[in-house]
């Protein structure tokens, strides 16, 4: 095989946004032989392609070597597993799943490990993050002792929400703003500090929407070596801050407007601390600005790296494994605030599922779907 075959299923906002890029070529060695979605409307643009109203109808065509899954969130668990069973590569747009136990469900079905099977978290490949990821590797900011992400810039509307039935909804979409915004920002966080062992959540359901989910969240994390976290997220605040910082012993990081901030300590302030005669002194520092280019994240340079993958064994920079993660943490944030306890990681992912399908039947929540004027969603890209 010298191309891949891609088929998209699911051919809503961000199918579209794929198709787009794969049309125009920016991939190289790949090609989009077909799509599929349930709602006929949707495959009008594409008829100089094979079209499907079914999932499963792409997936045993014979027309595809590979899939990317751009459904509503619950339907990438049962989707995966068909493409993975039925011998696909398969690409996932973040969430992977809605909660652990579908993660573990989904990764479970990976068996054939010459299949390549990856998660769009397209925030990897973004230089800004990829620059503090080596400044840490590299041990310039020492041992990481607090996190700190305030990203409240993800504002959303009431049209956006009755935008589609499922959104927002605990059946639909199965969470707010932790499981549908924030995948690559939780995504982030781990891939740069780390997971966290402990977590408590404080999430406000419906506070600045008509939703029965969450759209307004604080949570605290405790790491394994002593270090702390906090993290605040929500839909309902204009304009917001997006300020990611981490400390570690050799100084601060600051990631904000675009631009990275790094103050030095000159010596490790632990050391410092324990080496000083005077109790007032404080390390030396140094002010750096960090270059990295603006250029913000981007989707195809994922698939880019999942068709490598495929043809050429090249290591995945986001192998699905990994999606578990953020949905682990996300569901670990909202069951703490449901329960009003802290919960130690890893998550009892059985529990929270029944928590969730809990929440499900007992809704009696009525969504209201109103046609969204059209628009350019990609502009929420850069996180």
């Amino acid at each position: 095989m010298n191309k891949v075959r891609f088929g998209i299923i699911g051919m809503g906002n961000m199918g579209r946004f794929h198709a787009d890029y794969l049309l125009k070529g920016q991939v190289a060695r790949a090609e989009l032989t077909a799509v599929s979605d349930s709602y006929a409307p949707n495959l009008a643009a594409y008829s100089q392609l094979k079209t499907f109203d079914s999932s499963e109808a792409l997936i045993r065509s014979g027309s595809v070597d590979a899939v990317i899954i751009a459904t509503p969130h619950f339907l990438h668990t049962t989707i995966g597993i068909d493409a993975l069973q039925h011998g696909l590569h398969v690409l996932v747009e973040k969430p992977i799943s809605v909660h652990k136990a579908d993660c573990e469900r989904l990764l479970a079905a990976h068996t054939d490990k010459r299949l390549v099977f990856a998660a769009m978290f397209q925030q990897r490949t973004d230089p800004r993050y990829k620059r503090i990821k080596h400044l840490i590797a590299s041990g310039e900011l020492g041992q990481i002792v607090r996190t700190n992400w305030i990203v409240t810039d993800w504002y959303r509307t009431e049209a956006y929400y009755a935008s589609g039935g499922w959104r927002a909804t605990w059946k639909g979409e199965g969470g707010g703003v932790l499981l549908n915004q924030c995948p690559h920002n939780l995504d982030m966080l781990i891939w740069l500090a780390g997971a966290p062992c402990r977590v408590r959540g404080f999430c406000q359901l419906g506070r600045y929407h008509n939703i029965e989910v969450e759209d307004n969240v604080t949570a605290y994390f405790e790491y394994p070596n002593g270090g702390t976290g906090v993290f605040i997220t929500s839909t309902g605040e204009a304009p917001g801050t997006n300020r990611l910082e981490i400390v570690g012993e050799r100084g601060r990081l600051v990631l904000e407007g675009g631009r990275i901030s790094f103050t030095r300590n000159e010596v490790s302030m632990l050391e410092f601390s324990k080496t000083s005669k005077a109790g007032f002194a404080r390390p030396e520092i140094w002010n750096v600005e960090i270059p990295a280019p603006n250029t913000g994240a981007a989707h195809h340079e994922i698939t880019q790296n999942f068709v490598d993958a495929i043809l050429d064994g090249a290591p995945l920079i986001s192998p699905a494994a990994e999606g578990m993660h953020s949905v682990e943490l996300a569901n670990a944030i909202l069951y703490s605030s449901l329960t009003q306890q802290t919960i130690e990681l890893p998550l009892d992912g059985a529990a929270y599922e029944a928590k969730l399908n809990q929440l499900i039947a007992e809704s009696r929540f009525e969504k209201k779907v109103v046609q969204a004027t059209a628009e350019d969603f990609t502009k929420s890209f850069s996180r």
